[in-house]
């Protein structure tokens, strides 16, 4: 499968990144005393390639699709849920709607491939407030079962793709907040995470929506077989081909073009992190542009983390998905951006530099 995808360059200037280094230095605190905060500041600067960095219409998008493996009993929750979910979302019910409503993020779901037609008995052409239908060809109610055969087609992973990519040239805004939802996602993630990183799949395998230890023995026994059914799809976009799901593959696309475009990419646990290790897979040079918001308590996430070499801004033990660690950390690229633009250097304020050890 070879789909047409960004190629990315490398953002890194050394000048903007010396002048950047030096403005957030010379600010009236003590050299480092802003701590994580200070490198934050620096990225953002450099993705955006400014000194005055300004974060305009973020979008919050929230891609949903069902997952045939949960045919296996891999789940606590039945594929109901995830329908449910996104009604709840467009409702404005839901902890990652609460979530973006403080903070001013907008927010789209996207159907990438949910067991349910979200427009049925509506007039031809009529769009829902907050929704995309992006499904795809064949798989519009979902994966199929990868416990049998291949998630998707490759036609069908790279129309995903393209999809992701499209949707995300359509949104305004330089930042892009990747939020998720799919019963029996967290067995893609953890199968595309034991292929990529060469990890064993116990390892990578946790309690999911809920799962107690011997549920959770026997879906690492599945994802083990499924593993082995697919044991030659070695390669990124073969492996999200054989794994799934349509969200992730939908996400990966969305992620690539966020990135040609030099937008902000804040990433939120699991399931969107794998999508960024498939992205990264393909074009390395992503991860220049991504901000990892958190550490979740999902099991396999600190090793998914770990072979990004991913340094996460909050560790809140969270395991909810939908976006809700990326929208928690929103404040925190706000606060870094006006660090840099908006707070004083020792001359503009007239503060000796050498006073700067004992400033509290």
């Amino acid at each position: 499968m070879n789909p047409v995808l960004p190629k990315l360059t490398d953002i890194h200037d050394p000048v903007l990144h010396s002048v950047l280094l030096a403005a957030i230095d010379n600010k009236t605190k003590p050299l480092g005393s802003l701590g994580r905060l200070e490198a934050l500041a620096v990225q953002i600067g450099e993705i955006l390639g400014t000194q005055q960095p300004v974060l305009t219409h973020p979008q919050m998008v929230v891609f949903a699709a069902d997952h045939g493996l949960t045919a296996q009993g891999i789940s606590a929750f039945p594929t109901d849920v995830s329908w449910q979910m996104v009604e709840n979302f467009l409702a404005g019910s839901a902890a990652v709607s609460v979530l973006a409503r403080q903070h001013g993020l907008a927010l789209t779901v996207v159907d990438c491939g949910v067991n349910r037609d979200f427009l049925v008995g509506l007039p031809a052409g009529t769009q829902r407030a907050g929704l995309l239908v992006r499904k795809v060809t064949g798989a519009e109610y979902g994966t199929a079962d990868s416990s049998q055969g291949v998630a998707m087609t490759f036609l069908q992973c790279e129309q995903a793709l393209s999809n992701g990519m499209a949707l995300v040239s359509d949104l305004p805004g330089n930042a892009l907040l990747l939020g998720e939802m799919g019963i029996g996602n967290t067995s893609a993630a953890s199968l595309l995470l034991a292929r990529l990183a060469g990890l064993d799949i116990e390892l990578c395998t946790g309690a999911g929506t809920g799962l107690d230890a011997v549920a959770v023995a026997r879906k690492c026994e599945v994802l083990r077989g499924v593993l082995a059914l697919h044991a030659g799809a070695t390669q990124p976009l073969d492996a999200l081909a054989a794994f799934g799901g349509l969200e992730i593959a939908t996400m990966v696309g969305a992620v690539l073009q966020a990135a040609a475009q030099r937008r902000v990419i804040v990433v939120d646990g699991f399931i969107a992190s794998a999508a960024v290790l498939v992205a990264q897979a393909l074009q390395p040079l992503v991860l220049q542009r991504c901000v990892f918001a958190h550490r979740s308590g999902e099991r396999g996430h600190s090793l998914m983390l770990n072979a990004l070499k991913a340094e996460p801004l909050l560790d809140l033990q969270l395991r909810l998905g939908e976006g809700s660690g990326a929208a928690l950390a929103w404040p925190l690229l706000q606060s870094a951006c006006a660090i840099l633009r908006e707070m004083a250097s020792f001359a503009s304020a007239g503060v000796s530099e050498k006073s700067s050890s004992v400033i509290a």
